[in-house]
């Protein structure tokens, strides 16, 4: 499993709550809060090599870094922030912005800045990314101008660096503890591709990150398009502008070629869709022909071939799991 510390208030006596809190942050600051006396948060913190990954939850609270705090200590990180509930105000740089659920914001612990984050009757939640400064060169190099803008993280790079942040929160018992620094490495992908489209930049990019990020991009679209059964190498590089051969050139980096991957994961879901109780009556040959298997004979084949069992009895199998 991916190294996890986790954070809950209520392990902690109430009085020394907030002051907790305040060193978990990743760099000295100054907080307040109307509920410092019995505070409620709960974070949990991933490591992924030299990247961590948090979610948290939190009662409103203000905290700000002053330059005599940078002047004790700066240990040169960028936070990335994925608004999830609640607002935040951050003033850095002269810049003022507001934040809601989507955004994504940019802070240096280098720079001075004020932060007041209101969940009003709930509390605030985010998932923070903290990386090293010199690991996201030379594309860090510009983050600077991202500083007090917030950036959507409902469309581009912004969509796929949030929807590997959900994933890679919520599954971490699929891990294994040596996955940590290659999951770590995706997220320094998907933030320099992130923020080399905020910044209209792309020739920021190395050529291992560019290619990262295209295959990303690829990846994120054949899992939105696996019902189609028109889904092909050829379609897939022109809704990506790219020939089909530069296409097979990327993935002969990868694990699997493209066309095997489309299958495994079309395999995975038809296995999803067995195993829910909801799905128990619905004929096996539907649930293949739902994800592009429309011959049940080579479905149950390559089903075998993958999981050791036919569907049907890897069906039986998790029913009486789930009984």
């Amino acid at each position: 499993m991916v190294r996890e510390t986790v954070f809950r208030s209520e392990d902690v006596p109430a009085p020394e709550r907030f002051d907790y809190w305040r060193e978990l942050m990743f760099a000295p600051v100054h907080m307040s809060s109307d509920h410092a006396d019995d505070f409620q948060a709960s974070m949990r913190l991933l490591e992924l090599g030299s990247v961590y990954v948090s979610p948290q939850a939190f009662q409103s609270m203000r905290f700000h870094r002053t330059p005599r705090l940078i002047r004790q200590s700066d240990p040169e990180l960028f936070h990335i922030s994925l608004v999830r509930r609640g607002r935040r105000g951050i003033v850095q740089r002269g810049q003022e912005a507001v934040y809601g659920p989507g955004d994504l914001c940019v802070l240096d612990s280098s720079r001075p800045f004020d932060c007041l984050a209101i969940g009003r009757a709930r509390p605030v939640e985010s998932v923070g990314i903290v990386v090293p400064k010199k690991m996201l060169a030379p594309a860090g190099s510009a983050v600077d101008k991202l500083i007090g803008h917030p950036i959507s993280g409902r469309e581009g790079f912004g969509s796929l660096l949030a929807q590997f942040l959900a994933g890679v929160t919520t599954g971490t018992g699929s891990f294994n503890s040596s996955d940590g620094p290659r999951l770590g490495g995706i997220v320094l992908d998907l933030l320099s591709g992130f923020l080399a489209q905020a910044l209209e930049a792309e020739e920021l990019l190395t050529p291992e990150t560019h290619r990262q990020t295209l295959v990303l991009r690829v990846r994120s679209f054949v899992r939105s398009h696996l019902h189609d059964p028109q889904l092909t190498p050829r379609t897939i590089a022109a809704a990506h502008h790219i020939s089909t051969s530069y296409l097979h050139r990327l993935f002969q980096h990868e694990e699997e070629t493209i066309a095997a991957w489309i299958r495994h994961q079309r395999l995975e879901r038809a296995r999803r869709d067995l195993a829910d109780p909801a799905l128990r009556t619905t004929p096996i040959h539907v649930i293949a022909a739902r994800w592009c298997f429309p011959r049940p004979a080579d479905f149950t084949r390559a089903f075998r071939a993958v999981y050791g069992v036919p569907p049907k009895e890897y069906r039986n199998q998790a029913q009486r799991i789930a009984e």
